[in-house]
């Protein structure tokens, strides 16, 4: 007894001993890191030449490293083109110390971002409400100077989407290259696919003996999982005819815009994306002479950066300065409130929605009854033959929590218990994906699963040739009650079938982010949504085992769901209608979007989300897009550089920083609060405070006519039934052909203080041929 409480001690005192050392020691272990230096542009008109910028950087390097440790004295990578900066590997210690110099805007650690993993463009269509043999100006030509940069997972060449049939030269002012790698050859590139580069894989591993850092520099822009080729290929991707997914979602395959020139920026694997990667793909985007910049990655909501230490958003601004529109998914992580991300005001943030397909996999009880569940599955299973059901919590391993093993935990089913059975998993605890619980059940040799995920019901997940349905509580609850009533309960579980002509359609999905923004609420987001649910797109070939069916070739397509898909679409529309309107800014184009956005399903009733309740614009912004109606929208909204200088003033940050990042002598307003960020030409509103029953808001805004020289439009109200008091004026704006194209207004908030929290509504100028539609979130406190 003795000896064993001394051993204790022992093994308690060297952990201490470790921890102590660990404390003292962490902060000088060496890590990548980004240092930020503000806009290319010099405020004295000064340039500097690429060398001259290198060198400048390593020289600030060598004042920090110690010359013992000089192998660290490298640029990991270097941005000169939009913005000035680099990366390199640094202790805590040394970013401390470089922070003070004043040439230094911000230093971040290079964490790692996730990406956010046919039909869908006639379903936008169908829901503009404009006829089908409506004229209008044709693209397919024009579409072939937009350029859309792609920063993803690479691409797969080979595809069909990516042919270049019908496509003209390549744009004289493209600068961009064709990177070549072991499985990557120039003669890959097209005049469709005109641009590919890769970045080399950082791997920081630390050699105990020497604390040195070493690099991998293997790579290719070719794609190797297959998210990048999918977002690629929706956003731009030529018409495949008689394109699907072993039969299902049957159809002509095509981008948003199929004329549109590819350029792809492999800056992402399967474990993520390097920040500082990132920032240098959106450089060299920049450099090369994009139009449009597509990224379906982003940071977990739960640690975001503030604006000048998240790399998407200082590449998306120094890239909106250069006239480039940069399109971003939302995130996956709704449906909580505060989840939003790549929320900047500069930044399109785009919101996933359903279309009106489903993919239904039934299961068929013992007793005849039949449940419509979803899912993409190839089993080979049929009504003929059923076999025996369980539920994971009957089937659990020795010593297993129930609330382990009803969600399929890794290792909580008994093998014996739950080989030839189909095993009914519940999803109360979301830790454990929809992935993992069907590997679990696979592993149990089980014959199929049945997964009862209120959430995510009717986003349909892919299997392959194993048997999977999902379905809701309510279902769900009538399955589990025959196997609790039935003495021998079987089932089976039915390949999928495609359901056409869905409703209601759209439906915000679960998965997609919403708002607030948890770094400011006064800006609304996200801006707009699009579909992201079951997609037809572009993929590489498979090789996961049970992915092909049997007796089939590996599919060049596939089904996926999420915000990385809706971001694709909007980028597509965006270089749509840029090929129509090449001399609209970025600004206008995102104002087309949002404010001819539909906010009705095809019930002709309001949108709802996953839950059956009426979507609000925290969840759907805008709403819809409708890629036909924004190319006339009527009226738009310039947000200039000077508003998002003006956003950064009112959000904190100090005039020298500002100063830096514009590369100009821009001032900041005297006084300038938080509040003030909902006065910003911005196509929606957003009023994160109003006291209720003592206070008037006053917000203004500047429209410019880009219809009929000769319009009147005229205001109506969509508001809350809640006590919120709003009041536009003027309630008429007038344009003449040689009055001015612009014209303010301003909307007054007032509450009556019934109740607090956030409310929601419209502002609608028409002049019976637009419907510019204004949305507004206020929080009464």
């Amino acid at each position: 007894m003795a000896s064993s409480l001394l051993c204790s001690l022992i093994i308690l005192f060297f952990l201490n001993y470790l921890i102590f050392c660990h404390g003292t020691t962490a902060n000088q272990i060496p890590k990548a890191y980004v240092v930020y230096m503000g806009s290319s542009n010099n405020i004295n008109g000064e340039v500097f030449d690429n060398k001259a910028k290198e060198s400048s950087h390593l020289k600030l390097l060598s004042s920090v490293i110690p010359s013992q440790e000089s192998e660290r004295l490298s640029l990991v990578h270097t941005y000169n083109h939009g913005f000035i900066g680099f990366s390199a590997v640094l202790t805590e210690k040394e970013v401390a110390v470089l922070s003070d110099h004043d040439e230094i805007v911000s230093i971040f650690a290079d964490t790692t971002l996730q990406l956010h993993t046919t039909r869908s463009w006639d379903f936008l269509e169908s829901e503009s409400g404009i006829p089908s043999n409506h004229q209008y100006p044709q693209h397919a030509s024009g579409g072939e100077d937009v350029i859309i940069g792609i920063i993803d997972t690479g691409i797969w060449p080979e595809s069909p989407s990516f042919n270049d049939n019908g496509i003209g030269k390549i744009p004289s002012r493209w600068n961009g290259v064709c990177m070549e790698g072991s499985d990557f050859k120039k003669s890959d590139c097209n005049r469709k696919l005109i641009g590919a580069r890769y970045y080399d894989t950082r791997e920081d591993m630390i050699k105990p003996e020497s604390n040195r850092t070493l690099k991998s520099h293997t790579g290719s822009p070719r794609d190797s999982v297959g998210h990048g080729t999918h977002t690629a290929s929706t956003a731009a991707g030529a018409m495949v005819p008689n394109a699907s997914y072993y039969g299902l979602g049957h159809g002509t395959a095509k981008g948003g815009s199929p004329s549109s020139r590819l350029a792809i920026y492999k800056a992402c694997s399967l474990a993520g994306c390097s920040s500082a990667t990132i920032l240098k793909a959106m450089d060299d985007a920049i450099k090369d002479g994009v139009d449009i910049i597509s990224i379906s990655i982003g940071v977990n909501s739960i640690i975001q950066s503030d604006f000048l230490n998240d790399p998407i958003a200082i590449g998306a601004f120094h890239a909106n300065e250069k006239g480039i529109m940069v399109v971003c998914a939302g995130g996956n992580d709704g449906p909580d409130a505060f989840t939003v991300v790549n929320s900047a005001p500069w930044i399109m943030t785009v919101a996933a929605s359903n279309i009106d397909r489903a993919f239904r996999s039934n299961v068929v009880l013992g007793n005849g009854q039949i449940y419509h569940g979803s899912g993409i599955n190839f089993s080979n299973m049929t009504h003929s033959k059923t076999y025996p059901i369980a539920f994971a919590g009957d089937v659990a391993s020795t010593m297993t929590p129930l609330s382990e093993s009803s969600n399929c935990y890794p290792g909580s089913l008994d093998l014996k218990k739950a080989a030839g059975k189909i095993i009914v998993c519940v999803n109360t605890d979301p830790m454990v994906s929809r992935r993992v619980k069907k590997l679990v059940v696979e592993s149990a040799h089980a014959k199929g699963i049945i997964l009862i995920n209120e959430a995510e019901k009717g986003e349909p997940f892919d299997s392959g040739v194993f048997p999977f349905s999902e379905m809701g509580d309510v279902d769900g609850a009538q399955i589990l009650r025959y196997i609790n009533t039935t003495k021998n309960p079987t089932a089976t579980i039915l390949p999928t079938v495609e359901v056409p002509k869905v409703k209601p359609a759209p439906v915000v999905a679960s998965f997609s982010s919403r708002g607030p923004g948890g770094l400011t609420e006064t800006i609304l987001k996200p801006d707009v949504a699009a579909p992201g649910v079951a997609i037809l797109a572009a993929i590489i070939p498979p090789t996961e085992k049970g992915s092909v069916p049997p007796g089939k070739r590996p599919s060049k397509f596939a089904i996926k769901s999420g915000t990385s898909m809706a971001c694709p679409h909007v980028a597509g529309t965006a270089a749509f209608i840029k090929s129509i309107h090449p001399d609209w800014s970025t600004s206008m184009i995102k104002s087309a979007l949002m404010t001819t956005a539909i906010a009705s399903n095809n019930n002709g009733e309001p949108l709802t989300n996953s839950s059956d309740a009426f979507a609000n614009p925290h969840e759907m912004g805008a709403g819809e897009i409708s890629p036909l109606r924004a190319l006339n929208p009527g009226l738009v909204f310039e947000t200039t550089t000077k508003d998002y200088l003006h956003f950064l003033c009112y959000y904190g940050y100090k005039q020298k920083i500002i100063s830096s990042v514009s590369g100009t002598n821009f001032t900041c307003p005297t006084n300038s609060l938080e509040d003030f960020i909902s006065d910003i030409n911005y196509p929606s509103i957003s009023i994160s405070q109003l006291e209720g029953h003592r206070t008037v808001r006053t917000i203004t805004r500047t429209v410019t006519n880009v219809g009929q020289k000769n319009a009147t439009y005229i205001a109506k109200l969509d508001t809350p039934r809640s006590g919120l008091i709003i009041k536009v004026s003027p309630e008429k704006l007038v344009f003449t052909d040689k009055g001015s194209r612009t014209a303010s207004f301003k909307v007054s908030f007032y509450d009556k203080g019934l109740t607090k929290g956030y409310k929601f509504g419209s502002v609608t100028w028409s002049d019976q041929v637009h419907f510019v539609r204004v949305v507004f979130a206020v929080n009464v406190v």
